[in-house]
């Protein structure tokens, strides 16, 4: 039998490494070609993917932003791509691949398994651009999406929303996935030993939308209160209208109310070094990579009770889930584990059976392998 082929499209080059690497790999070890496109290849990232046995693909995609005619090469090229490489099956994941991916493959008669990573910033944000961005999203997603053989959902309140919306239809076959997963070896387990110096560490993008102004006024708070506490802040400065400036981080570090460390690879690190982990996000988020990575590491949690945060807690069990955008109702478990600092460690070890009971990505790949084969075989 012939390798089947199957074409993963990405937006962001390097999330072919750090959200689907596994991925590739379980693609490759189940006997099939993969390729795998997305715009403006680092050259360590292309070479890491060939290494792997994929065949890495550039395409342009403007990642941001509405620019018709760039949009309509984007979707020329990919329908290039599938023809020439005479592509099974496309997996496209995050909003513009699965858009225009899914547009290029059902004209090419090819067929589609999506994934939803979240409905992100147009499904979150209450301005006047965020709502017609959302609008225009719903008219391309009911264009190109409904004819998949299947979308998957990393959390059941995005497939509703669509549902509300009139996006699919309730005869749409879906199925579900724990996020992206987490190697269990990668983010290895690490035991907490937590004193009166108890720290926290929030990584994300640095835009309001993922909490961090929050962190950033729930620290100064608990730092006058508690000046022994730390607050670790890891993510890469952004020209969003919603970032926070490079300048505010620099103040706040240089007068000791957080440690700001920038962008930064080595996040299991950082993660065991540091105690609790903490994203007030209310973004619409999929299933956010970074507090399953922490549960992996062994952290407690402190996430909004919100759209795909919520799935990564077991509330009292391995952390607190807060109302989304209030200060007090984060301020409360942040000062709770200092106070009780013992609770780190046992909320910890919860944490870490929480990851190998449901987000192992093992265990996620295959779910993904047996959606492939139900609808290629």
């Amino acid at each position: 039998m012939d390798k089947k082929r199957i074409l993963l499209i990405a937006s962001y080059d390097g999330s072919l490494i750090r959200f689907r690497g596994d991925f590739i790999k379980s693609l490759l070890n189940a006997n099939f070609d993969v390729f795998a496109a997305a715009p403006n290849f680092a050259k360590q990232n292309r070479a890491q993917i060939s290494e792997m046995g994929a065949t890495p693909i550039e395409f342009n995609l403007q990642r941001t932003g509405l620019n018709p005619l760039k949009d309509i090469a984007s979707i020329k090229a990919l329908k290039r791509i599938i023809k020439n490489h005479k592509i099974d099956l496309v997996f496209p994941y995050t909003v513009k691949p699965v858009i225009y991916g899914s547009m290029a493959a059902n004209s090419c008669k090819v067929p589609v398994i999506s994934l939803i990573t979240g409905l992100g910033y147009t499904f979150t944000g209450g301005s006047s651009k965020a709502k017609l961005l959302q609008k225009f999203n719903e008219t391309l997603y009911k264009l190109s999406i409904r004819k998949n053989k299947v979308i998957v959902f990393q959390n059941k309140d995005d497939h509703q929303l669509l549902l509300e919306r009139k996006v699919i239809s309730k005869a749409q076959k879906v199925d579900f996935v724990s996020g992206s997963g987490v190697n269990l070896k990668e983010f290895s387990f690490k035991e907490k030993n937590p004193t009166d110096k108890v720290s926290f560490l929030f990584i994300a993008r640095l835009i309001k939308e993922k909490g961090v102004a929050l962190y950033l006024e729930a620290s100064k708070i608990l730092k006058e209160k508690y000046p022994k506490a730390e607050f670790h802040l890891i993510g890469a400065p952004e020209t969003s209208p919603s970032a926070i400036t490079e300048e505010e981080l620099n103040d706040l570090h240089d007068k000791g109310i957080i440690i700001f460390h920038g962008k930064q690879n080595n996040i299991e690190q950082h993660l065991h070094k540091t105690d609790v982990f903490v994203l007030p996000s209310y973004y619409r988020e999929g299933l956010p990579r970074t507090t399953l990575e922490a549960c992996a590491c062994g952290n407690p949690i402190i996430t909004t009770d919100s759209v795909g945060c919520r799935e990564s807690v077991k509330e009292g069990v391995n952390g607190f889930l807060i109302e989304p955008r209030n200060l007090e109702a984060l301020v409360k478990p942040m000062e709770y584990f200092i106070t009780n600092p013992k609770k780190v460690r046992e909320m910890g070890l919860n944490s870490r059976k929480y990851a190998e009971e449901r987000f192992d990505v093992n265990i996620i790949n295959q779910d993904l392998i047996t959606i492939i084969k139900q609808e290629l075989y």
